[in-house]
């Protein structure tokens, strides 16, 4: 009988700790690395990986997703998956299924339509809903098959609608009989196995993370006395780290009042933007905030950081990112018939005119409308093959000129005559690599907010850590790879509570990364119609990933996946 289950050969090790790199064989023995050294005997394995020439290193840890939903019909959890990752954390932002009771499920996922744009029809075909409590849900996704780890905060949101409800809750604060209640949900949710408490405080002005009706999520006006209550309750267990997406401030009051640590959303380079739109706080102020409240007030808060260049392809049959512009929120709310009337209302168009020579940008964010492409046009409406032909490839400003058109008319012209779901793709809004080294090397900075499992008809940042290690490390030389893979793996793991995981050494999980540094990167954008309900989504694969290993069982080959779903649900951010 063989004396090990795999071992990897002649790779040059990264091993996650910033030690300098080395050549060595590792071998994996249920699921833990047994042995690491020179020269282990191949005729000792079942398995033998020749990884010569290649990096071995842990797996990704991605600290920021959505997959809550997309878990129970996506094993995976592509694009993370695809990219390097062999653990991820769901629950961000104090959104979530659980708990919630059965009458409340429709609710539930409606919040998610807008917010995270996730399609309704998908969930409801997607997701068993077989649980109620926050207990059950892990049980759900302990039970189902995963290709990667998994790990969950306890968010907020749900608590609110199952104590309360969440169109009560929006309305008066809590009583507190009512706040107990949902404290002691709080403490429930970490025993079972809950890795902390997460929140998304965003206020209503220039809010793009809005509710499916247009107003703002239920946790977005929270109380002080709420979230003080809340995080004395994941503090009251002893352990635990709280995510927050808003205002730095309240991430401090969190860590502070819980007395442990505090992920916040978003640190971004200057001049960058990412899915929910421009800076909020200069780069500068925010970093030496965070020295101040690590070094000097004795809080612990990390900062998420946004590290991948940012582009997009939409339509504006679901889009939500233009919220935080009212007349924009306020013409792309409501059914496709009402948005098709209201886009093509000569007085609203004035107001988006008006904004975009005010502001600069479509949306008032950092996309020149000129330079916005037609990517497609559906072919069953109305003359369809013509408008393709005559618009599909040009950018907005091409158009405008040869039809002596305002761009704003141009752009919702086309929308219309596709019937909302005519595509349009952006410029990749490139950040100056010497901006994004003083993100990428902040001191408390975790890369990622991939949002995988959301915003998936308009972005694709789940391949942040190939753009980390590719484009970051190799291209540019902002870090060193040994640094790279600390602040993937290591760093992000130990921030979050995640045990046994996170760097390559005897004893911890074999979940480890080979690639070719060389051809190590991300595919072009493409639409993937591999949703419940036959919903589409824009995806960017990865290439250089040789092997992509998550408890000794190999998940990827050379991108394409083996079918093994040898992920784990991680209770307390247990092995």
């Amino acid at each position: 009988m063989a004396r090990y289950d795999l071992v990897i050969k002649n790779g040059t090790i990264i091993d996650g700790l910033q030690t300098p790199r080395y050549r060595a064989d590792v071998a994996v023995k249920d699921g833990i690395i047994v042995e690491i050294g020179g020269n282990i005997a191949a005729d000792l394995a079942e398995t033998v990986i020749d990884a010569a020439g290649k990096i071995v290193a842990p797996g990704v840890v991605d600290l920021h997703t959505h997959y809550d939903s997309q878990i129970f019909w996506d094993p995976w959890c592509t694009m993370s998956g695809w990219h390097g990752v062999t653990s991820v954390v769901i629950g961000n932002c104090g959104f979530g299924f659980a708990p919630c009771k059965p009458e409340d499920r429709e609710r539930a996922m409606l919040s998610l339509v807008r917010n995270e744009a996730v399609p309704l029809e998908t969930m409801r075909q997607g997701m068993p809903w077989d649980w109620v409590t926050f207990r059950e849900y892990l049980e759900s996704v302990e039970h189902t098959p995963k290709g990667v780890n998994v790990m969950s905060f306890v968010p907020l949101a749900p608590i609110y609608g199952y104590v309360i409800g969440i169109d009560e809750a929006k309305k008066r604060q809590a009583t507190e009989a009512e706040l107990q209640a949902m404290c002691d949900l709080v403490v429930e949710g970490m025993e079972v196995g809950g890795c902390g408490i997460s929140v998304q405080i965003m206020g209503d002005e220039g809010n793009v993370q809005l509710d499916y009706d247009g107003t703002p999520m239920v946790t977005d006006l929270i109380s002080k006395r709420d979230l003080t209550a809340f995080a004395r309750a994941m503090g009251s267990t002893g352990r635990g780290i709280s995510q927050m997406t808003g205002e730095l401030e309240n991430a401090a009051l969190m860590a502070r009042e819980s007395g442990r640590p505090a992920i916040w959303n978003a640190l971004m380079a200057e001049g960058a933007l990412n899915q929910h739109g421009g800076v909020k706080i200069s780069p500068k102020t925010a970093l030496g905030r965070l020295k101040e409240l690590n070094e000097v007030e004795g809080v612990r808060v990390y900062a998420q950081a946004q590290t991948v260049n940012f582009a997009s392809q939409f339509t504006l049959e679901e889009y939500n990112l233009a919220d935080g512009v009212p007349c924009w929120k306020e013409a792309l709310i409501g059914t496709v018939p009402e948005k098709l009337v209201k886009l093509s209302d000569p007085e609203r168009r004035r107001a988006m005119k008006d904004m975009h020579e005010l502001r600069g940008g479509l949306f008032a964010s950092g996309y020149v409308l000129e330079a916005i492409k037609v990517a497609w046009l559906p072919l069953d409406i109305p003359n369809g093959l013509q408008l393709q032909e005559k618009y599909e490839g040009f950018t907005i400003g091409e158009i405008a000129r040869r039809e002596n058109k305002h761009p704003i008319d141009v752009f919702l012209d086309i929308s219309v005559w596709g019937e909302l779901k005519s595509g349009f793709e952006t410029e990749m809004i490139m950040t100056p690599p010497e901006n994004m080294q003083e993100i990428i090397k902040a001191p408390t900075g975790l890369p990622g907010i991939s949002d995988g499992g959301a915003h998936t008809k308009f972005v694709t940042t789940g391949r942040f850590p190939t753009d980390l290690l590719g484009l970051w490390s190799r291209d540019h030389d902002l870090l060193s790879l040994e640094e790279a893979h600390w602040r993937l793996s290591a760093y992000p793991a130990r921030a979050a509570g995640l045990k046994g995981r996170g760097y390559i050494a005897e004893g911890m999980a074999a979940d480890i990364i080979i690639y070719d540094l060389e051809t190590l990167g991300a595919m072009p954008q493409e639409r993937l119609w591999d949703y419940p309900a036959g919903e589409w989504r824009l995806v960017q694969k990865a290439k250089g990933y040789n092997y992509i290993i998550v408890n000794g069982v190999v998940t990827f080959m050379d991108g394409e996946c083996t079918g093994a779903t040898p992920g784990k649900l991680l209770r307390h951010g247990g092995m």
